[in-house]
């Protein structure tokens, strides 16, 4: 039985995407979908495609493709991954949207800007996130200063999508929390991952919990390890490390200047929304874009 797709992920913020087929996806035939030619990504890993494929045997795909009407059947717009990891699945079709037009530099502009104003869930923006780099062709230097974000946090975010297909869906329900992601990810068996999500979900442990849950797994499984001797980390790389945190916190760029007897933290935003989001979260009324 296939299970229900994780979210709208990139689909969902295309302008000019419609649905067919009785207001649902329409499915296309794999083969009547010809490659863009304006693909960003010519190199593909054979065993992240080979995983996908047998996870599409499982539990079907998860998010459509993207396509344009072509002179003789579809072109592809979004989703290369999932079409090959889907013929290599054996699938005769996909699901697909239609986009009328694939004009790359208007899309591309309306896809950062609809990632502000849509009410995203953590799978959903890692897709959006993934495929704005992998299959938009957007660096992610670009893409972080356009967000107004810090480049961790799109990484961070992205990683969500290492996780079993179990905790992901446990995601995008708003069963546990991006925060709790990031720190299962800690966890080297996906079973443990699994476990300890649904132990999360059914006892509502917040992150901080989650986390001392994790470090403990993680120091057993280290006991008896010869400890490494750590040179004291020079005051610079404290700094990051602070700049770090407080980035991927706020979900925004946050740089420390540090002088002789005092500093200063300045912290970016993008726009006025921006600016509310952000003061949002330091003082605790809801998340925004920012990391849990």
């Amino acid at each position: 039985m296939k299970r229900g797709g994780l979210g709208r992920g990139l689909s969902a913020l295309i302008p000019g995407a419609t649905e067919e087929s009785g207001g649902g996806l329409l499915e296309v035939p794999v083969e009547a979908v010809g490659p863009n030619p304006r693909q960003p990504r010519t190199t593909f890993d054979d065993g992240s495609l080979e995983a996908l494929a047998l996870s599409i045997q499982e539990v079907g795909v998860l998010q459509p493709i993207v396509v344009r009407r072509g002179p003789s059947g579809y072109e592809l717009i979004v989703g290369e991954r999932r079409l090959r990891a889907a013929k290599r699945a054996g699938l005769a079709t996909i699901p697909a949207i239609i986009r009328e037009s694939d004009d790359s530099e208007s899309l591309r502009e309306a896809l950062i800007e609809n990632i502000h104003r849509e009410d995203l869930n953590p799978i959903e923006l890692a897709e959006a996130f993934r495929e704005l780099l992998e299959e938009v062709g957007l660096k992610q230097e670009a893409l972080a200063e356009r967000l107004g974000v810090s480049r961790s946090h799109i990484a961070n975010t992205i990683r969500l999508l290492q996780l079993p297909a179990e905790v992901q869906q446990l995601l995008a329900d708003g069963r546990i929390q991006a925060g709790h992601g990031r720190a299962l990810l800690a966890l080297a068996e996906e079973e443990a991952q699994r476990n300890l999500a649904l132990r999360a979900a059914a006892e509502e442990l917040s992150v901080r919990e989650v986390e001392e849950i994790v470090r403990g797994y993680v120091e057993r499984a280290d006991a008896g390890a010869k400890p490494v001797e750590m040179a004291a980390a020079p005051a610079e790389s404290a700094l990051a490390e602070v700049e770090e945190i407080l980035s991927e916190q706020l979900a925004t760029r946050v740089t420390i200047h540090m002088g002789r007897k005092r500093g200063k933290v300045v912290i970016e935003f993008g726009s006025a929304d921006d600016l509310e989001r952000i003061v949002s979260e330091i003082i605790g009324s809801g998340p925004g874009l920012a990391p849990d």
